[in-house]
């Protein structure tokens, strides 16, 4: 059977990137334009995300909820940057059953303004706090310009928010969201990032700081992939949502308060950082089938025994599924396996049957082997820790070969002329040059990379690429999906 088609991905990354979303069954698009519709290939991917995630929502005893995706348009408007910065992407309920609503409804765009407004009536005292709660949940936010996974009107997400008696608990829980942010992406997607703060016209609507994980695409462009912010008192205060408290000395204070997100955007990276010409590559700890048993013709004996091998499999705690259909052949089989990016293909038939053992085939490298039946199990999963480790380096080290210093403006010109990727710079820190180098290179200030889990910055001595005046920050830039 003829291999499908795929644009090569070094010939055109975008076109590539829609016809693998495609053919690899994550995801079609919706009769809605803008949304997607989550395939199970897709939708299971995100599962597992999820799965992944959550043991660090259970480490900072983060509880989860649920919080109504209709917001009283009034709720946006207490928070004045907020509204400012969601007014362009909201959608709006005007009529409903038949009549005109007394108070128009927002399409969720985030939770802040809802959850807060039931904050404020269930804190009352210091015991009362933290208040720590996530949701799992769907956000609107009308785009204009749509792509699978990294910018659709309607998408997934988790979405935390915190609040605290002091600001020092607070920021204190924003590094480590934003670490717990690094440690799942880099050790379960094996995507690298890297953490950093957020420019003061980068930062999110109504925060006082916002951190980010950027991670860096195989053409050169950088993906913001999570982030966390600190609200200090924005939404707290008594002109906003009143999260007042007493304190132990009676005393009237007000929350501090934290967001953290992390969304389907983040599949994305992983398609883009790990597949190749010949469609998805799978990271093993995350792959919805780590392991597909696949029968090598159509004999009983082989479908019943590739039959009875999952099973094993599957006892043993890896993710594993079986291709034993008559309808198709087994090159058609090995081709879905491959476009969909599955780690391990197990192959068995009259051959492997004989001499108790199967062939293995490596989605990431494309090496075959035989491997005895005897402890398959416990070989398989050493192999897929092998890959997971090999997957993560050979990212990494793209990365690596994408990051450049620019000493100079036409340094930065060069690169953005070139194979992009980061470029690191020095920046003054003034809107009006990270205005024009955006205007003038389409590169903007992805972050400031952090040089620990605490927020620490590199402190040096030199001159704002732009205009020349001192600077004392080495700042990260690229373009930006």
């Amino acid at each position: 059977m003829a291999k499908r088609q795929l644009t090569a991905k070094s010939e055109d990354m975008s076109k590539w990137y829609t016809q693998v979303i495609q053919q690899a069954k994550l995801a079609d698009y919706s009769p809605v334009k803008g949304c997607m519709v989550f395939r199970p290939n897709g939708y299971g991917l995100w599962e597992n995300i999820q799965k992944s995630y959550q043991t660090y929502l259970d480490e900072m005893e983060i509880k989860n909820c649920y919080f109504p995706i209709f917001i009283p348009m009034s709720f946006l408007q207490r928070e004045a940057k907020h509204v400012e910065g969601f007014a362009p992407e909201l959608a709006v309920v005007t009529h409903a059953g038949g009549e005109k609503l007394t108070e128009e409804l927002v399409v969720r765009p985030t939770s802040e303004t809802i959850m807060y407004d039931m904050y404020g009536k269930w804190v009352q005292s210091h015991r009362d706090l933290p208040v720590l709660l996530n949701q799992w949940n769907n956000v609107v936010r009308w785009e204009k310009r749509t792509n699978f996974f990294l910018r659709t009107t309607e998408f997934l997400w988790q979405e935390a928010h915190t609040a605290h008696a002091t600001k020092d608990e607070a920021v204190d829980l924003m590094y480590e969201a934003l670490e717990s942010y690094r440690s799942v992406v880099e050790d379960f997607m094996a995507v690298p990032v890297v953490t950093g703060r957020k420019s003061e016209s980068e930062k999110f609507a109504g925060a006082n700081i916002t951190t980010t994980i950027e991670a860096m695409m195989p053409d050169g462009k950088a993906l913001q992939s999570g982030t966390s912010h600190h609200l200090g008192q924005n939404f707290s205060k008594e002109n906003a949502f009143n999260i007042s408290f007493q304190d132990g000395n009676n005393k009237t204070q007000y929350a501090w308060q934290n967001s953290f997100g992390l969304s389907t955007r983040i599949i994305g990276a992983i398609i883009m950082t790990h597949g190749d010409d010949e469609g998805l590559v799978m990271p093993p700890k995350i792959a919805p089938t780590q392991v597909m048993v696949v029968a090598a013709n159509k004999d009983e004996a082989v479908i019943n025994h590739a039959t009875e091998l999952t099973k094993m499999l599957k006892k043993a705690g890896i993710r594993a599924s079986k291709r034993v259909e008559t309808t198709t052949s087994m090159g058609w089989k090995m081709n879905d396996c491959e476009i969909e990016g599955i780690p391990v293909c197990l192959i068995v038939g009259a051959r492997e049957m004989e001499n108790k053992e199967v062939t293995v085939k490596l989605r990431y490298n494309g090496e075959k082997s035989s491997v005895k039946e005897e402890g398959l199990a416990e070989s398989l999963k050493d192999t897929l820790d092998d890959i997971q480790t090999a997957m993560f380096k050979k990212a990494k080290k793209n990365v690596e070969n994408l990051t450049t210093d620019a000493n100079s403006y036409e340094d930065l010109i060069t690169a953005m002329n070139g194979d992009r990727g980061y470029i690191k710079a020095f920046w003054c820190e003034s809107e009006a040059c990270e205005k024009a180098i955006k205007e003038e290179t389409k590169a903007t200030t992805r972050c400031l990379p952090f040089t620990d889990k605490k927020g620490s910055v590199k402190e040096e001595s030199g001159q704002c690429i732009k205009c020349g005046n001192d600077a004392t920050h080495r700042w990260l830039f690229a373009q930006a999906y």
